[in-house]
């Protein structure tokens, strides 16, 4: 898989969420509490924004009357038509096996990481002060 770096971590603080592009598509990156994910930014139903929707939890029953919201921020729900999507593995809560939006690698890599390479050459200090956002595709 190649590497693309996408933003500055700073960019996306938790809570956050930012729109890139990756090799000419719209890929839309959540920072949930410290963790990245980021799904292509097509709802697969009619098109729709997953950028711009709302990130809501996962309600759960395992008897009628008795209910459990957890997982808060990590689905997210399509603006146009309301279609959630989990943001860890992009598959729909409506129709998991035939239904899912691309789910990408994401992470935060300090930017000394990205200037590593196999050869050794003659060095002079440097010292980078941001982290990068990283996706794999």
């Amino acid at each position: 898989m190649e590497r693309f770096v996408v933003a500055r971590a700073a960019e996306i603080p938790p809570g956050g969420r930012k729109l890139v592009s990756v090799r000419g598509r719209d890929v839309a990156v959540f920072n949930v509490k410290g963790e990245l994910f980021a799904l292509l930014d097509r709802c697969p139903h009619q098109g729709g924004s997953l950028c711009r929707g709302k990130l809501v939890g996962l309600v759960e029953s395992d008897e009628p009357g008795r209910y459990r919201y957890h997982r808060q921020g990590e689905i997210v729900r399509c603006p146009w038509h309301g279609w959630e999507f989990d943001l860890r593995t992009g598959k729909s809560w409506c129709d998991p096996k035939r239904t899912w939006v691309k789910s990408y690698p994401a992470s935060a890599v300090p930017g000394g990481r990205l200037a590593e390479g196999p050869y050794v050459a003659e060095t002079f200090e440097v010292s980078v002060e941001d982290d990068y956002v990283i996706i794999e595709a």
